[in-house]
């Protein structure tokens, strides 16, 4: 697939970004692994076909946009009072939306071509920033790849509950898909 050269929009309108977390400990069979969605993002890709080490990529997502759309595993179902509960949990608690209301990812550097890409980056989770490496790929018309974040790096205390008996993994898989350019 060869993408045009240009400037693309991209946001919930072309595609979507989820976060995937684990869980530890001894009591993880109570928990659920999660995947939440945000639902307010922007971003933009300026894509040179010839030469892509000139493309670049940067994105904002608003914290308070998180929605849990799925909850695997656990001893119970996840209820809609479990899913409001986890987002007040997440934005509140752990990534203090107050303070820190938006996630940004600036690219450093951009190798290869549609059909496998690295996007070198710096992500701003809480106010503090480190680098990350994207990896992604082009099929079927669509975007897709992602990254693994260790929320300790960023001095992100992944939640626990139960006394510290049930944790949410440390490293989260970030994905996206979205629309390749026509």
């Amino acid at each position: 697939m060869t993408l045009p050269s240009g400037t693309y929009d991209l946001g919930p309108a072309s595609g979507t970004l989820t976060l995937r977390t684990g869980r530890s400990g001894l009591g993880r069979r109570a928990g659920h692994d999660l995947t939440i969605e945000a639902t307010r993002w922007s971003g933009q890709a300026v894509l040179d076909a010839d030469e892509p080490s000139r493309s670049a990529v940067t994105v904002e997502i608003e914290v308070e946009s998180f929605e849990v759309v799925e909850g695997s595993g656990g001893v119970m179902a996840l209820t809609d009072a479990d899913r409001a509960e986890i987002v007040k949990v997440v934005r509140d608690k752990v990534l203090r939306t107050r303070e820190h209301p938006m996630i940004t990812f600036r690219s450093t550097g951009v190798e290869g071509g549609p059909d496998s890409f690295t996007i070198e980056g710096d992500l701003t989770i809480m106010g503090v920033t480190r680098p990350v490496t994207v990896r992604g790929q082009a099929s079927g018309g669509r975007l897709t790849g992602g990254a693994t974040v260790v929320q300790s790096r960023w001095g992100i205390k992944p939640y626990s509950a139960l006394f510290g008996q049930l944790k949410v993994a440390d490293p989260v898989e970030i994905e996206f898909d979205v629309a390749a350019p026509a």
